[in-house]
């Protein structure tokens, strides 16, 4: 098939292009800079940003599916700032696939659309999404997840949206790299009391879901406009795993600790200060982050499994293995 990826030259962008490559799939590529790696496997590249309305519009010209996974994440900065690219983007790629008869689209959402600052154990699809918001990110794309699915049967269009949680792996240029400069830094501790368990899945895992999702995508499916939760399946302790990651890098384990409430306080005045004082970059600390850090989120993957045959292909442990042999080149 003809397959259009956003955001392809980004970490899990990446992985769903060389996936799609590697099946026999014809790939373009609407992203913000040049991809040598990608040139080098024959895929079109559109150099551009979802957040113009021609572009994104434009590039949907001539594929059978849209595989939308550009947006800009983070926990601080304007709305606007979120706003622009994650809603609006995702508005002018539905625009597109109208326009252009593309019969798929898979949005890469969050499972921070359903987070309101408490635990989360276990929660399925059905939970709601939040009635206040602890950061810009999951507002912005809970907005956006919303238009996809609202769409699906609009001018033949089928439309899903896919929840993957905490993606890492080698080639990770956010998460990893950001926890490993905090740990060197000395400015890493742990939030709350060390027992929260989460979910996460292995990038190429989640690379495999958007494809499966969208292999499922045909007329009277169950998956069109529902949104699914996509991990490895099995929560893991939050802080055994940074600790594992840090010894991956040669580092020690997390010896500080701040309660809660301590850095949820810290935050809230982090963000103000920010605000006032119109900083661009992140706050070391915010609501969000504290509550991401201390509390449970790990979710009922069933819905995936039963609707296109979601499995875990690539384990943890393998990951990890993957992991600690890019850490060490």
């Amino acid at each position: 098939m003809n397959a259009l990826v956003t955001g392809g030259g980004g970490f899990l962008g990446r992985y769903l292009v060389e996936q799609l490559v590697a099946r026999g799939d014809r790939v373009r590529v609407l992203g913000r800079g040049s991809y040598p790696e990608l040139d080098a496997l024959g895929v079109e590249t559109v150099c551009g940003n979802v957040a113009d309305r021609q572009t994104a519009v434009e590039a949907c010209r001539g594929v059978d599916v849209v595989f939308h996974a550009a947006a800009i994440s983070g926990i601080g900065g304007p709305w606007d700032l979120y706003y622009r690219t994650n809603t609006q983007g995702t508005r002018h790629v539905v625009e597109g696939c109208l326009a252009h008869g593309v019969g798929r689209l898979v949005y890469t959402s969050s499972p921070s659309v359903t987070f309101d600052g408490t635990d989360q154990r276990g929660v399925d699809e059905s939970a709601p999404y939040p009635t206040q918001w602890l950061a810009h990110y999951p507002h912005s794309k809970a907005l956006a997840e919303q238009h996809v699915l609202e769409s699906s049967g609009r001018q033949g269009l089928l439309c899903c949206a896919l929840r993957p949680h905490l993606i890492w792996g080698p080639r990770d240029r956010h998460l990893i790299p950001r926890l490993l400069a905090r740990a060197r830094s000395g400015r890493l501790r742990r939030v709350g009391d060390g027992t929260n368990l989460i979910d996460m899945v292995y990038v190429e895992n989640a690379a495999a879901a958007h494809l499966l999702a969208a292999d499922a995508l045909v007329p009277g499916s169950v998956v069109a406009g529902r949104a699914y939760f996509i991990s490895q399946g099995e929560p893991v302790n939050c802080w055994q795993w940074i600790d594992a990651i840090l010894a991956l890098a040669g580092l020690p384990p997390v010896k500080r600790a701040i309660s809660f409430s301590s850095a949820r306080r810290v935050g809230a005045a982090m963000e103000t200060v920010y605000r006032l004082l119109r900083l661009k970059s992140e706050p070391p600390m915010t609501r969000f982050l504290a509550a991401q850090l201390a509390t449970s989120h790990y979710f009922d993957i069933t819905r995936a499994k039963e609707d296109f045959g979601y499995r875990v292909g690539v384990s943890t442990e393998e990951g990890m293995r993957r992991l600690g042999a890019a850490l060490a080149k």
